[in-house]
């Protein structure tokens, strides 16, 4: 279940003037952090795993675990600062190029979603990108702490990436984790916190999950979605929404008042079964269109899904009920889609793959 970033100066995190409930300070009590409609139900875990071993779940995919592979275009990326790009890595993991800024999500590379390297949710499909190939990171922004959204190994490694570390942007209570591995260029941000970094405007957002790395430290570090934009005046403007993982809460329709909109949205489509421990915490793909609708998003790519068998549903089920969910919802077929591991789109001409 633990598996479950050449800038300007850099100002300090500010809150939001004026802004609507609940996308406002976090909650924090003496058990943690709090989500803002309700805490998580605590469902039986050793009940999620028993009718995992009497069902023989999850089923494998049809494919085999053989996804399509994309091969990005390593050279191009890195010297990319003209052209506004997303590459899928896999998972959570992405990297967006926007206004000259090389952003990266949830950065994951290693074999396992775990603490240890010999046991844990294993990888059924590589990182498209390695460490090596990726460019000079500006920005990494971390939704959560749990293993496979937080990588130790993986943020070392950027740590020490050639031409100086990128900004790591993290939740309230992460930063003290970062500084523990020896990161100190990290900025944590409570939900509604306004920051810049590398010329972009961004905010931290809350999102319906929680957190911990072990079993003595549940809802300790905060949770959450992220909110970018180039700034006023820019001279290609662009927004895009990431939103971490979650399970479905009205902290959407908050989110899509206040920001009235974004060209791009990643939004987690895997991870979904059993419903009946998962609903509160992951969105299953006809939630992930509900999201869609809430934040008024132009252009949504489904994440979490095809890398870590974490959860019942088969590995290679969510684009499919996803593209269902598209259609049932009446939206044009591709205004919410998936990407191939490693595929690059042009953003400003989203149909057009490099």
């Amino acid at each position: 279940m633990l598996a479950g970033c050449s800038s300007r100066s850099e100002e300090p995190h500010r809150p939001i003037a004026s802004q609507p409930q609940p996308l406002h300070h976090a909650r924090h009590t003496s058990a943690g952090f709090e989500n803002n409609y309700g805490d998580l139900p605590r469902e039986s875990f050793l009940k999620w795993q028993w009718e995992r071993i009497t069902q023989g779940l999850p089923k494998p995919p049809a494919n085999g675990y053989r996804f399509p592979m994309a091969h990005p275009d390593g050279a191009f990326l890195k010297a990319n600062r003209s052209v506004d790009t997303l590459t899928w890595i896999g998972h959570a993991s992405a990297l967006v190029q926007i206004d000259g800024v090389n952003v990266l999500t949830d950065p994951v590379f290693s074999e396992r979603a775990s603490p240890f390297s010999f046991a844990g949710p294993k990888r059924k499909t590589p990182p498209a990108l390695t460490l090596d190939e990726l460019p000079h990171i500006d920005v990494v922004l971390i939704s959560h702490n749990h293993y496979d959204h937080l990588d130790k190994p993986s943020i070392e490694v950027l740590n020490r990436q050639a031409g100086g570390p990128p900004r790591f942007l993290v939740p309230l209570g992460v930063k003290a984790w970062m500084a523990r591995i020896g990161v100190t260029n990290v900025e944590e941000l409570d939900w509604g916190d306004e920051t810049h970094a590398a010329g972009l405007d961004i905010w931290f957002a809350p999102a319906q999950h929680w957190s911990a790395r072990t079993p003595f430290d549940r809802a300790e570090t905060l949770w959450g979605s992220w909110v970018v934009k180039t700034p006023q005046g820019a001279p290609r403007p662009y927004s895009f929404f990431f939103a971490g993982d979650t399970g479905y809460s009205p902290d959407f329709r908050d989110i899509g008042a206040r920001f009235g909109g974004f060209d791009l949205a990643l939004i987690p489509i895997g991870a979904y079964d059993p419903r009946w421990f998962m609903h509160a915490q992951h969105v299953n793909p006809e939630e992930a269109v509900r999201i869609f609708e809430d934040i008024h998003a132009r252009r949504a790519i489904g994440i979490h899904w095809g890398a870590f068998e974490l959860t019942d549903e088969p590995l290679d089920e969510p684009p499919r009920r996803l593209a269902d969910a598209v259609r049932n919802a009446g939206l044009p077929a591709d205004v919410f889609t998936v990407l191939q591991h490693g595929q690059t789109i042009r953003l400003n001409t989203a149909s057009q793959a490099r």
